[in-house]
């Protein structure tokens, strides 16, 4: 036994080594409104990691475009195919999700000019970003042990070192600072440590995922619609609008089930979108249903509430309104993607969530789902 779990250590090491020194190629080329020059500058190449943020790269970037650019002040945003990307999705799950058939360079366009802000919330550069990553650790913090005070209290030495070891990539000084939030590993065996949850009550010590409650995972579920009679996925049309995406923030609680020896990614993705696996997905709305605008906002609250996503753990597969009209068009899950990989269904789900979870201790899973066209009720 002690040799298995010493082979499963060097495993989740291996695993969490090759999650924070994955990278997507991009080629950035610069939109033809911010060239003042003649010829127009080469695209500049570069590697994103997959776990970090678009906003990170703007300062290498607007190095190599610098000779070129207008006077003024710079709002710059990124776009693919159209699309302008959110700047507090990790730059792997933006990839993920939009190219169904990977695109080696990713091919992006960046503005100095004209930032959308109809569609993309501010972004005042790395401080934005920091914000966004620390909201997002506080609200996994709350899913996982019941309160964000471990993140919370904190001092402003060590959430400046945890930060700047996401920005540089940096494992081991990362591993250093957050085993101290006691937020992992998830286990399924933490449901029947009983024994120390009385003499807990009543601290405000955090709770390990190991001290006898239920194990909650934090979860974000991209859901994209494609094509339901689709043969390949590099055909699929490209994403024009954020609305046909759904964000979802569900936490997935891990119940033993008897006669079950571990609970499948599959599993898992039943029970956080029942919509997709359940009869009931068929469905076809009725004129009275209407899909609300898919939320624009990165995670916006410094203090220690219940964070939104939150609020309704003890029943995570409920949907939104906008989810269900979503998933009510059809139920064929195509495709579904974590850290780049196409991942087996009968796979352990907690060993994804340990092994493939990014810095801020969310499980992101992409996942395509074939819809059907809606046919009028009168067969017109």
């Amino acid at each position: 036994m002690a040799a298995q779990r010493d082979d499963e250590a060097g495993w989740s090491a291996e695993a969490a080594r090759r999650v924070w020194g994955g990278a997507v190629p991009l080629q950035v080329h610069l939109h033809d409104a911010d060239v003042t020059t003649l010829p127009p500058p080469p695209p500049f190449l570069t590697l994103g990691p997959r776990i970090g943020y678009l906003p990170l790269l703007v300062p290498i970037i607007k190095a190599h475009f610098s000779s070129t650019l207008p006077p003024g002040i710079d709002t710059v945003w990124f776009e693919y195919k159209g699309l302008p990307l959110k700047w507090y999705i990790p730059i792997g799950v933006l990839y993920d999700l939009l190219c169904a058939d990977p695109e080696r360079p990713w091919n992006l366009t960046v503005h100095f000019r004209g930032y959308p802000s109809e569609i993309l919330t501010p972004c005042d550069g790395e401080d934005s970003v920091k914000w966004s990553y620390m909201n997002s650790l506080k609200e996994a913090a709350f899913i996982i042990t019941g309160n964000s005070k471990n993140v919370m209290n904190m001092s402003q030495a060590d959430q400046g070192a945890l930060w700047q070891s996401v920005m540089k990539g940096n494992l081991d000084r990362y591993m250093n600072i957050s085993t101290r939030l006691k937020l992992g590993p998830f286990e399924e065996d933490c449901l029947v440590r009983t024994s120390s949850v009385e003499g807990q009550q009543g601290s405000d010590e955090p709770e390990s995922p190991g001290s006898g409650k239920p194990c909650r995972v934090p979860v974000r579920l991209y859901v994209r619609s494609v094509q339901e009679d689709l043969y390949d996925l590099e055909d699929a049309l490209p994403v024009g609008d954020w609305e046909s995406i759904s964000y979802i923030n569900r936490p997935f609680e891990v119940r033993r089930e008897e006669g079950r020896s571990y609970i499948t990614l599959e599993h898992a993705l039943k029970t956080l979108l029942p919509e997709f696996f359940s009869s009931k997905a068929s469905r076809i709305p009725d004129d009275s249903e209407t899909a609300p605008q898919a939320p624009d906002s990165a995670p916006n609250d410094d203090s220690d509430v219940t964070p939104r996503s939150c609020e309704k753990l003890e029943s995570s597969a409920s949907s939104s309104p906008q989810e269900a009209n979503v998933a009510n068009k059809g139920k064929i899950v195509k495709l579904v993607r974590v850290q780049g990989i196409e991942v087996d269904m009968d796979i352990p789900f907690l060993w994804v969530a340990n092994n493939l979870k990014n810095p801020e201790c969310y499980l992101h899973i992409c996942v395509y789902v074939g819809t059907r066209k809606r046919e009028p009720k009168d067969g017109r």
